[in-house]
């Protein structure tokens, strides 16, 4: 086995931990797999010359990597799509595994990932290193460029926010009903059902990736959104999304579509 081949299969051994690592960061499965990836690539790039600890020397670079794409993200707020909300767990042919990606959902806890996208990015490091993967602050504060009593404080921070934080409850059935009848209703291409089960205010947002292919990034109102799926929704299903904040999602092909609106459910729903 030469080297790069040993590299290979030591990453992959690590690629679990990294990507949960990943995922808690930045609350994105796809950025989560793009963090991953750019670890990889430095990995093949710098080889393990002077690393004594492989799997520690990989925790700290994906945690630099998503702290510079959690501080990108912060410095483009501005971005049209509005408020950023954690990715569903949307399972495609090419992922890892169906089962591991329901599994790290649940671990995590979608409502948890909208507390933390309310943290500053070093604050969040901080946080999910220490707090939900035991790093000591030691090895933390030179990932942040802090002292540890810094890093110790940052942490500390983000613990009071998390502690402190509401987040709404969710009738994950009734939204999931609400989902199912909208998915019905666009499938069969039944402009008048889907009215009828939009709220005249809802938002439809896609992701980015489904807007580099072509879709609208954003339709607001009830009939734009029914003309905008009527008919077309054929590939799409029900995903898994964060409680709370009025939003419920779906998938197709790959890309994601959230949904908001004033009201918790569509109608007398809110959201689909």
């Amino acid at each position: 086995m030469d080297e790069h081949d040993w590299l290979a299969e030591r990453f992959e051994a690590d690629r679990t931990h990294l990507r949960a690592v990943a995922y808690r960061m930045l609350g994105s499965v796809s950025e989560a797999d793009d963090a991953v990836q750019e670890v990889w690539l430095r990995l093949s790039r710098s080889g393990t010359d002077g690393v004594e600890n492989l799997g520690g020397w990989l925790t700290t670079v994906v945690a630099r990597v998503c702290l510079d794409m959690l501080r990108s993200r912060a410095s483009r707020r501005e971005d049209p799509f509005g408020e950023q909300v954690p990715e569903p767990i949307a399972s495609r042919e090419e992922a890892i595994d169906p089962e591991h990606e329901a599994v790290l959902a649940d671990s995590v806890g979608l409502a948890l990932l909208v507390v933390l996208d309310t943290l500053a990015p070093a604050e969040r490091v901080a946080f999910v290193l220490h707090d939900m993967f035991g790093v000591p602050f030691d090895e933390i504060a030179p990932i942040l460029g802090r002292t540890p009593a810094a890093a110790r404080q940052l942490a500390s921070r983000a613990r009071r926010r998390v502690r402190g934080a509401t987040v709404p409850d969710a009738d994950r059935s009734r939204q999931r009903a609400v989902v199912d009848a909208f998915l019905a209703a666009a499938r069969g291409g039944d402009f008048d059902a889907l009215l009828a089960v939009l709220d005249p205010d809802v938002v439809v947002r896609a992701d980015p990736a489904a807007v580099r292919a072509g879709a609208m990034g954003e339709v607001r109102g009830a009939p734009a959104v029914a003309e905008t799926f009527s008919g077309r929704a054929r590939a799409a299903r029900p995903c898994s999304w964060a409680a709370g904040r009025g939003s419920c999602g779906c998938s197709t092909d790959g890309h994601r579509w959230s949904s908001t609106s004033r009201s918790p459910m569509a109608r007398s729903s809110g959201s689909t």
